[in-house]
């Protein structure tokens, strides 16, 4: 995190891409992707970069390891694909280019969903992790599902001064083998 510093606060603004997985999107009726963009840009983060791309591995794969090879590129969030049909291949596409999950990511949004819709949040595959320094969350296509992700778990962790513990303090040594 060379050229990141913290602000006087002690917040560090973070470069995150957004990318919105769907057959049906345009920028215009994206309503994850713009509340993910409000949500960072809210926060003192951020976009780096966004984008929609269909339902397809290659395609996701494709824009994801681009972001993961870009150094200035320090979080990536993915809406949408995390269900169970035939279609939902996020997880699939972006877990082959992950160095290590973040189970705890997965199942803490679970739980945070299950308290606002109940048993249908069993559907989630949402997941969590780590690829080349970079920090990934995979989250439902659901406007709701990303204001849940983002408030209950991602901002806080992407907030320095959060304590115990958080994820930017930690991004120095995500490369570590």
């Amino acid at each position: 995190m060379s050229a990141l510093l913290p602000d006087a606060s002690g917040f560090l603004p973070l470069p995150i891409a957004v990318l919105t997985v769907s057959d049906t999107r345009t920028e215009e009726d994206d309503k994850s992707g713009a509340l993910l963009v409000s949500r960072l840009e809210k926060a003192g983060h951020s976009l780096a970069d966004k984008r929609i791309v269909p339902d397809d591995v290659y395609q996701v794969r494709a824009v994801v390891s681009r972001w993961i090879a870009d150094e200035s590129v320090k979080v990536i969030i993915s809406t949408g694909g995390t269900g169970i049909t035939g279609r939902d291949t996020t997880p699939e596409s972006v877990r082959p280019l992950m160095d290590m999950e973040i189970e705890g990511f997965g199942e803490l949004f679970r739980h945070l969903s299950y308290q606002e819709i109940g048993s249908s949040t069993v559907q989630s595959r949402a997941l969590g992790g780590v690829a080349n320094g970079t920090l990934l969350f995979i989250l439902p296509g659901s406007s709701g599902a990303c204001r849940t992700a983002w408030d209950g778990v991602i901002e806080p962790q992407l907030d320095l001064r959060t304590k115990p513990c958080n994820f930017v303090s930690l991004i120095p040594r995500l490369r570590e083998r």
